[in-house]
């Protein structure tokens, strides 16, 4: 099995369209994040992210063999708590969420961590520079640790927190010292790609000698809609690293599927495709 656990949505694509480029790519499930980036969304304005959640819920709604929607939610507005149960009540499975403006740690954003931990929904955060050049500040790995104070919650930081990925993988040993097996930890981080080029190799090495594989997950990180054959490549990109620092094929199957799967709640066959090959590339949310 394979499941792509980072997908934008951007309000453009259709369920037919997602589904083919799923098959093109060979991907058995995929994670939609609600549109938030794209023309018409924004995380400022919480009208649009009431849209694209409706949107998001109306389009993975009959067909959870395949695609898992995740609501997005800005914690800082009034209803913030309300619209992530609106957005799960609707069909939503998780929650995505990007520090802009507001650190983890603050208390006015703690209901909505504490909504999701009650539901135990898994939740996936931005971690390390954003896109926008001014929310970095917001997304440092260790201001996170406020979510152990909610303990249903799964997180998931992306991108490994980079340029900070040092202390992202001291985020996620404190369950490793504790002996914490992986399907329970805390944290688990997002293979996303977020490091410029020179780095990655270091970064994923580090990350599976100190972590190990059931705390990494992959993730293509494009935007819909695109081609199947963009999955395929981004795919690649990691099986390459992968590939060139000897990971066994369990360890890399539990990177591409296993890992994800027990984030999600999901059972699955630890058998994964043929994977391509290709190049990162520099773009991260």
């Amino acid at each position: 099995m394979l499941i792509d656990a980072h997908l934008h949505c951007t309000g453009q694509e259709t369920r037919s369209g997602v589904l083919r480029t799923l098959d093109e790519a060979e991907v058995d499930l995929g994670v939609l994040l609600a549109p938030f980036l794209s023309e018409g969304y924004s995380l400022g304005d919480a009208d649009s992210l009431r849209r694209a959640n409706t949107h998001l819920a109306d389009l993975v709604n009959g067909h959870s063999d395949r695609l898992v929607g995740f609501a997005v939610v800005n914690p800082l507005h009034p209803g913030a708590v309300d619209e992530l149960q609106r957005a799960i009540d609707a069909g939503l499975s998780g929650v995505k969420m990007v520090p802009s403006g507001w650190y983890p740690y603050d208390e006015a954003v703690q209901p909505v961590f504490a909504r999701a931990s009650e539901q135990k929904l898994p939740v996936l955060f931005h971690s390390g520079i954003f896109i926008d050049g001014r929310s970095g500040r917001f997304c440092r790995p260790v201001f996170f640790e406020a979510l152990r104070d909610h303990p249903g919650v799964r997180t998931t930081l992306a991108h490994v927190g980079w340029p900070w990925t040092d202390e992202a993988i001291a985020v996620g040993l404190i369950d490793r010292i504790h002996g914490v097996p992986d399907a329970k930890a805390a944290f688990r981080f997002d293979l996303s790609f977020g490091p410029p080029p020179p780095y990655r190799k270091q970064v994923l090495q580090l990350a599976l000698e100190v972590l190990g594989p059931g705390l990494l997950q992959f993730g293509s990180d494009c935007f819909l809609p695109c081609p199947g054959a963009q999955l395929r490549e981004r795919r690649g990109w990691l099986e390459d690293l992968l590939n060139e620092l000897q990971v066994p094929q369990d360890a890399q199957e539990k990177i591409f599927a296993g890992t994800a799967a027990a984030w999600l709640g999901h059972e699955t066959e630890q058998v994964l495709p043929r994977l391509g090959s290709g190049r990162w590339s520099p773009i991260c949310c």
